[in-house]
């Protein structure tokens, strides 16, 4: 059997390993001195967390809770050692983080062995101001994050649960992790603008791929922030907009470097410096003026009186510094030092637009440009042939392209080669007469449009295709008996194919059903529910000794979402069975026509119901009172979990018709065409179903997914019985898939 990875996949790997591995032992006799920096690090974060942080976090938290509010949020251990594992764990990432940079300078001999350090040297003031400005975007985005992002969030999730009449128990462990998980999130986004520089002026990814993808980049962002924030709407704009600012600005600065860059010896920017000090200068004393006057003509003490009648009652108070709070010197020192920071900034930016603009107008009109196509190309660097125009290579033969390229290979610049043939490509697939033909497609060159060879060899994406090819041709290769996988795979990807086609209908259904429900959860659903089950409970169980609490900020919303998922899902799979009936049909994997799809439904419904009725009458307050008399009687505090009491809910209520279904859905697949024999054969498989059913829509832990599937299989069991009853014990199907009607 053929390795599912391709050799160039395999050599990468182990030149990682190797690389590693040479790190190590090159780092190894300044280990002392990195083990200091790391241990630093880590006592740092440890007693800062325990003296500082915590409280810190805590009031973040509740910053913008009315007092009531705040009071009914409580912080809790779970275990005696939850703090202070959750603290070492914490100042053990610290540790890492801060020796990582100290470990990187300690191997850099072997990074160089490999070529994977500057061979020029850089200049330590480059990077030191590369590094103060990651700290400077990072501290940015935390600033965002704690004091306007993290109070308003926590502020709506603590209100949406006690609504729900759910009690804000939030575990110091989970709450931890997800203020830290956001608080990286932040930290990492901001760096976009530097990120997207560095990237555009070292040309590892050009400038006009983000400035052309930019819709990618904005269902991106929020995605990223559906993956990383609570899923409201609300939330979501706030963590989307900020995003979005920064990567416009990144785009205009990336654009004004690269400009630059490609147009190094037009510009000096110590000269334009010279050229525009007047305007420069009073961009300056702008700066300065407006933060005096702001502190000096009582525009803070106007904000401040706003806040204070805007957040009355809040746990802390948002107010801006009077300028006599800021350092301590005089206010009108203060205000001038603030003036000049803003400033400073002003210039900068002044001095940004001065350069583009210089720039733009140094640009020949396109009109007096001599012949691009006497462009001798074999001059030119990597740099040139990217900016080079595409008239230039429309010239060009492909033996030509492909010699020019060989002598830069010849000459050690594989990016230069690289370079030359990505414009080449791009040029054969380009209209570049302007009248809409294109003049000649290169298949297998650019299929994206991004410039990029995706058939060059040793390219990531070539491996990627060809480790994923391998993958799947052990799965379709071979022989294809009705055991082996790839027997069934054209089959399953024939059915898949019939649905694809009908996809807009299949996510218009789902979505309608994903969002009615969630808004109906999301605006009070769920507690309605919850009270009203608990109203149903027998009078002996009093309700008031039975809480719900929340010990993650957004467990309530997690759970609306998956329980609408999972009612989506179930309401959509009459809809996939009705489009994918022709496909499964032709396969001769059911018979009949498709529209008794709508007599399955309503037989299906039927058994919905009368279980969930059953379940909600008479299975679930018995379980439950069960429950809590046995917890009352041993002198315990009751407070269940919201994922657990509600999936308990469930599954004593709708659970009990799904499993009423399993039988009905059996007796109705036969009546399609499905045999008895098939069914019993068959139920490994049914078996594996189940288990990855329950992996996904069931609470974490193994008990509980064996505690659904059980249950699951026992109906499984029920309906192989009613089946065998009814077919003869196999002998005569309700219909004979041999004779019935196609």
């Amino acid at each position: 059997m053929s390795s599912a990875l391709d050799e160039d996949t395999r050599r990468a790997l182990g030149e990682g390993r190797e690389t590693a591995g040479a790190m190590l032992r090159s780092a190894q006799k300044d280990g002392q001195k990195i083990f200091i920096v790391f241990l630093i690090g880590f006592l740092g974060a440890f007693y800062a967390l325990q003296y500082r942080v915590w409280q810190f976090l805590k009031d973040v938290t509740k910053a913008r809770m009315s007092q009531e509010l705040g009071e009914q949020v409580v912080i809790i251990a779970q275990t005696p050692f939850d703090v202070i594992l959750l603290q070492a764990k914490i100042s053990l990432a610290v540790g890492i983080v801060v020796a990582f940079p100290v470990f990187i300078y300690f191997a850099r001999d072997a990074l160089e062995e490999r070529g994977y350090w500057p061979r020029s040297p850089v200049a330590i003031w480059k990077v030191a101001l590369v590094g103060l400005l990651s700290l400077v975007l990072f501290a940015l985005g935390l600033f965002y994050g704690y004091y306007l992002f993290f109070p308003l969030m926590f502020q709506f999730l603590a209100e949406n649960a006690i609504a729900a009449t759910f009690e804000p128990r939030y575990s110091i462990v989970k709450w931890a992790q997800f203020i830290f998980l956001l608080t990286i999130s932040f930290g990492l986004a901001a760096q976009m603008p530097l990120a997207i520089t560095g990237l555009s002026y070292t040309e590892i990814v050009p400038y006009e791929t983000f400035r052309d993808k930019w819709r990618y980049a904005v269902v991106a962002i929020f995605v990223f922030g559906a993956v990383f924030s609570p899923p409201d709407p609300f939330t979501q704009i706030m963590w989307a907009a900020p995003l979005l600012i920064l990567y416009g600005f990144s785009l205009y600065l990336a654009k004004i470097v690269v400009t630059a860059r490609r147009s190094s010896e037009r510009t000096s920017f110590r000269a334009l410096a010279a050229s525009k000090w007047n305007v420069l200068a009073g961009v300056f004393a702008g700066g300065v003026a407006a933060a005096y006057l702001f502190y000096t003509r009582g525009a803070v003490t106007a904000i401040n009186a706003y806040l204070d009648t805007s957040t009355v009652g809040t746990y802390t108070d948002y107010r801006l510094l009077s300028a006599g709070e800021l350092l301590p010197l005089s206010p009108t020192l203060n205000a001038v030092l603030v003036g000049a920071a803003l400033g400073l900034v002003g210039v900068v930016v002044a001095l940004m637009y001065f350069v583009l603009s210089t720039l733009d107008e140094d640009v020949p009109d396109e009109g007096a440009m001599g012949d691009p196509t006497a462009l001798d190309l074999g001059e030119l660097d990597e740099a040139g042939v990217r900016a080079a125009p595409l008239e230039a290579f429309a010239a060009l033969t492909e033996p030509q392209a492909l010699q020019l390229a060989s002598d830069a290979m010849d000459d050690g610049d594989h990016a230069k080669a690289q370079a030359i043939l990505d414009r080449f490509d791009e040029a054969e697939t380009a209209d570049i007469e302007g009248d809409g033909d294109v003049a000649i497609e290169t298949p297998d060159a650019d299929d994206d449009g991004d410039g990029d060879d995706e058939t060059a060899p040793g390219s990531i994406e070539d491996r990627a295709t060809r480790a994923g090819g391998s993958f799947l041709s052990e799965l379709t290769e071979g022989e294809r008996d009705e055991d082996d996988i790839g027997g069934y795979y054209t089959d399953i990807m024939f059915i898949v194919d019939s649905v694809t086609s009908k996809a807009f209908w299949v996510v218009g259904w789902f979505m309608l059903v994903l969002g009615g429900t969630f808004t109906w959860l999301y605006s009070g659903g769920i507690g309605e529910v919850k009270n009203d089950f608990l109203d149903r409970l027998p009078a002996a169980v009093n309700p008031d000794s039975l809480t719900v609490i929340t010990l993650h900020p957004v467990e309530a919303l997690i759970f609306e979402v998956k329980f609408s998922t999972l009612v989506a899902g179930i309401m959509t799979l009459p809809l996939i069975a009705f489009l994918a009936w022709p496909a499964l049909r032709e396969r001769k994997l059911v018979y009949g026509r498709r529209y008794v799809i709508f007599g399955w439904v309503g037989a299906l419904l039927v058994g919905l119901v009368g279980g969930f009725a059953l379940g909600y009458s008479y299975v679930a307050p018995t379980v439950i009172s069960y429950l809590v008399a046995d917890t009352v009687s041993a002198n315990m505090v009751i407070s269940y979990r919201i994922t657990d009491f509600f999936w308990l809910i469930f599954y004593t209520t709708a659970g009990i018709g799904l499993l009423a279904d399993i039988p009905v859905l059996m007796v109705l697949l036969n009546t399609a065409g499905v045999s008895y024999k098939a069914m019993r054969g068959r139920w490994r498989e049914v078996t594996v179903g189940i288990l990855t059913f329950a992996a996904f829509f069931t609470p974490a832990g193994i008990l509980t997914m064996f505690l659904v599937t059980i249950p699951l299989m026992a109906a499984y069991g029920v309906g192989l019985a009613v089946l065998f009853i009814l077919t003869f014990g196999g002998r005569r199907d309700l219909v004979n898939p041999r004779t019935a009607d196609a």
